[in-house]
């Protein structure tokens, strides 16, 4: 099965989901609400920057770094407030880099990027590895 094929369904499923996760209402509105999306976040950049650095050490780095730097994202958060309010409330600002500093969102990142790490290890076993023991 082709990598990029794998990356765009995934993201297809990740993309809403993280979108609707803020309009949940049910059993751990609050958590799915307030921390899953964290951990989507995290995924979906694993999978966006494998689709172009696909290697089997981009399977490690890429996580590692995606938590890095969402992690100085969120830590900027506590900075915002130099920033006019009305750039903060709009969609774009508040999807890609948060609205508020919140400490609980670090284990979700970690979480997220602990989860992204398998699954671009699944994904280059299935699209480098199995490929090339067909061929044999």
């Amino acid at each position: 099965m082709n990598r990029h094929f794998i990356i765009f369904i995934l993201l297809l499923v990740i993309v809403p989901l993280g979108l609707l996760s803020k309009a949940y209402t049910g059993i751990g509105q609050s958590w799915v609400n307030d921390y899953s999306g964290d951990i989507l976040y995290e995924i979906l950049w694993c999978l966006v920057f494998f689709w172009f650095f696909p290697s089997k050490k981009a399977v490690v780095t890429i996580p590692i770094w995606v938590f890095i730097v969402t992690s100085i994202i969120e830590v900027s958060q506590l900075f915002f407030d130099r920033v006019p309010v009305t750039l903060r409330e709009t969609i774009i600002w508040k999807l890609l880099l948060g609205s508020a500093f919140v400490w609980w969102d670090f284990p979700h990142y970690a979480l997220g990027s602990f989860l992204g790490w398998l699954l671009l290890d699944r994904i280059y076993q299935l699209t480098v590895l199995r490929p090339q023991k067909d061929e044999r």
